[in-house]
């Protein structure tokens, strides 16, 4: 797991995701200081590659959650 330090939007991100398991579209919308979705897909991205996130599959939906 890589010790970088969590950017304001990172956190704002676990911080809905500590709640329960959220699409990216549901992040985007809970989250008030991440506009983009492209942004979001790239907070998941670094949130998974540093061993923090994690995604599961149900009924063709992709949720995250933080492991």
């Amino acid at each position: 797991m890589h010790t970088k330090e969590l950017s304001i939007e990172h956190q704002a991100v676990i911080n809905e995701l500590k709640k329960e398991p959220l699409t990216s579209f549901q992040i985007l919308k809970k989250t008030q200081n991440v506009s983009l979705i492209l942004v979001i897909y790239n907070i998941l991205d670094e949130l998974n590659s540093m061993g923090i996130l994690k995604t599961y599959v149900k009924q063709n939906v992709k949720y995250h959650y933080i492991a």
